[in-house]
């Protein structure tokens, strides 16, 4: 197979792919285990003709991000819980006003300031609710080096794509373990940029749906005008908070949006679900615990197999609700006080749902997944 090969550590492995996905500006704060992405991309991003802003905190950061994406770069920011709690509201933002971005968690162990450099699973339900009103998201959780490269990748083509917001979940503990990793060649993957506008400038609205949910988005100074807030507008972007059919119909093609386009956003891997009774959901570096635990409980005959969500929002409850009829039992595991078991539950019909979880700041052990398996035989 062609391309190179490197050992990176998960924060470079981000870097290096958004700079290969197209990004030329970065803003970002000093925050652990953030704190080498925006160090690598202060040195790299000036050397593929991008820009690199330390700001002054979070919410500065993803304001410069906003900025930079409505004047037609593709931008990302990159933070820990603390840092996305800031940034909430801007993000809310640039949801309404159709802004793509890339925002980067390396989760760490909560609440508040909780332990900067353990991991932890604690912002599963702020990626998905943490900004005010019903709103649209797509969420990323890779579980490797090597897929934390194609996933930041991914989710700026989804940015672009959707014109929306995209979180990479990764983990102090995914963001700095080393791992060898695949480098395609330029032209293997795809980098996807936004859809433009083909009309006259004269005859430009910012917000008009084209057939497809998605208007084209021009860019500040390439001659089109457009209005841009955070308020409910109409298709040129003026404020229109006076009409119940207006605000009705953007927050439904917010929506719209991802959901018409599930099959082309969600992801997910499978290990040994075949045959299995017990179906085990986990995300994350997690997963891989979970994967040497089923390989032995295997060996004494319990079978048991791993749905493993990669596209954590939208939750690809689908294929999930499928795989829970055919299953006896069903366990999550994770590194919160059960983030995944709420949603589970929530499709896994008659099927009984526990949970194995620990929240620590200690990686979710093999051995202790294979000790919470036997507790339930």
């Amino acid at each position: 197979m062609a391309g190179t090969y490197e050992i990176m550590t998960g924060n470079e492995a981000c870097t290096r792919a958004a700079i290969a996905a197209g990004m030329r500006f970065f803003a970002g704060y000093p925050i652990t285990p953030a704190t080498e992405i925006a160090e690598m991309a202060s040195e790299l991003l000036p050397k593929a003709g991008g820009t690199y802003m330390q700001m002054e905190d979070e919410l500065a950061s993803i304001a410069a991000v906003i900025g930079a994406s409505a004047a037609g770069v593709k931008a990302m920011t990159a933070t820990s819980g603390p840092g996305v709690s800031l940034m909430q509201e801007n993000l809310g933002y640039a949801i309404m006003a159709e802004i793509p971005l890339v925002l980067v968690d390396c989760m760490r162990q909560g609440p508040c300031q909780g332990v900067a450099t353990v991991p932890a699973q604690g912002d599963i339900m702020q990626a998905r609710w943490g900004t005010n009103g019903d709103h649209p998201i797509i969420a990323i959780a890779p579980a490797s080096v090597g897929e934390l490269y194609e996933e930041t990748i991914r989710a700026f083509n989804l940015a672009e794509t959707y014109r929306n917001p995209v979180y990479i979940l990764s983990d102090a503990m995914l963001a700095h373990m080393s791992e060898r990793v695949r480098i395609p060649d330029p032209g293997e993957y795809d980098v996807v940029s936004r859809k433009r506008p083909t009309c006259p400038p004269s005859e430009f609205q910012a917000y008009a749906d084209d057939g497809t949910g998605i208007p084209p988005m021009a860019s500040f100074g390439d001659g089109y005008r457009w209005f841009v807030t955070g308020m409910v507008h109409d298709d040129t972007g003026f404020p229109v908070t006076n009409s119940a059919d207006r605000i009705s119909y953007l927050v439904k093609r917010l929506h719209a949006k991802i959901e018409h386009n599930r099959a082309d956003i969600e992801k997910y891997e499978e290990y040994k679900t075949d045959d299995a009774d017990i179906l085990i959901v986990s995300m994350g570096v997690v997963a891989r615990s979970v994967k040497a635990a089923i390989d032995d409980i295997r060996k004494e005959g319990v079978k048991a197999g791993l749905f493993r969500p990669i596209t954590v929002w939208p939750f690809p409850e689908s294929r999930l609700e499928t795989l829970c009829r055919g299953v006896k039992e069903i366990v999550t595991c994770e590194m919160n006080e059960g983030q995944l078991y709420h949603m589970v539950r929530e499709v896994s019909g008659n099927t009984p749902v526990r949970m194995i979880n620990q929240n620590n700041g200690v990686i979710l052990s093999a051995d202790t997944i294979l000790a919470g398996l036997r507790e339930g035989k």
